[in-house]
């Protein structure tokens, strides 16, 4: 059973909750390492990495939830869904409410 953690940010050094439902989206994604950054913390570090000259690059997509176009920070493979940000958000949702 997981059980909701306080962790330290690496950036603000305020504490943050890691919850028992995001533990449970992590596992279900196969990342084993608890988040660094606190929900402020990574937005702007998000943020920084989307602006002009951040490093990312965004690749078109269709997307396997409306079938709208999607833009993604990676480059499409056949063997892995793609969704667009409303899609992506409500299959989150969905996965983090499953026990």
């Amino acid at each position: 059973m997981l059980q909701d953690r306080t962790l330290t940010c690496r950036d603000c050094r305020e504490t943050f909750v890691f919850s028992s439902g995001e533990q449970a989206f992590f596992a279900s994604k196969g990342l084993v390492n608890e988040p660094q950054r606190c929900p402020a913390c990574r937005a702007v570090a998000k943020r920084a990495r989307a602006a002009p000259g951040g490093g990312r690059e965004y690749h078109v997509a269709v997307c396997n939830g409306c079938g709208g176009q999607a833009m993604v920070p990676f480059l499409p493979r056949n063997d892995r869904p793609v969704y667009c940000s409303t899609c992506f958000d409500r299959v989150r949702a969905e996965s983090v409410a499953q026990p």
